[in-house]
């Protein structure tokens, strides 16, 4: 019986950190619409018959090249729902925004409590704070796609066939979670 008693609480802590360490893995980008509320996915407005404005905002798990890759999926997914089969860049640019996160350790209450001066040092005063400060970087990709019929796109070497972009990048989407 004491063996079983001992397993139960290596079991219950075996559990708890499969748990945590999946709570902190970084989750599969998110491709989909950009929701009300939400800063991480792609938006597109129709400029004209033939011309979108696409976007693909991405978070800080999401690379650079991942969110080139979700504007020209995309931008391809909307060439094809808008009944053509190629287009071309008009404009396209890709935008990084660095924030810096700060974590402090140290002294119970954390930091904002004004100190300057550290009377008791080894004591929990701000001298004794440690923490780190790491770079967060999010991409902004964004285009103009002016869309072609097959007719046209023999004339325009630029074109890029929708068909084989969805082709190669839509395998790479992970499925939306659960609720999105």
């Amino acid at each position: 019986m004491s063996g079983v008693r001992r397993i139960g609480p290596v079991l219950g802590l075996g559990l708890g950190l499969g748990l945590l360490a999946t709570a902190c893995a970084p989750q599969a980008p998110y491709f989909g619409p950009k929701l009300a509320g939400t800063e991480v996915g792609y938006t597109d407005l129709r400029l004209g018959q033939n011309r979108y404005e696409v976007t693909y905002t991405g978070n800080s798990d999401t690379d650079r090249q991942t969110v080139e890759n979700f504007l020209l999926l995309r931008s391809a997914q909307v060439t094809l729902q808008s009944g053509f089969s190629h287009f071309v860049f008009d404009t396209r640019d890709t935008k990084s925004k660095t924030s810096y996160f700060s974590s402090f350790t140290g002294f119970p209450g954390g930091p904002g409590y004004g100190w300057f001066w550290d009377p008791w040092p080894g004591f929990g005063g701000p001298a004794d704070v440690e923490g780190e400060t790491r770079p967060v970087t999010r991409f902004d990709a964004y285009a103009e796609i002016v869309m072609l019929t097959s007719e046209q796109a023999e004339k325009e070497p630029r074109a890029i066939d929708a068909q084989q972009i969805i082709a190669r990048l839509g395998p790479l989407i992970a499925p939306p979670p659960a609720g999105k």
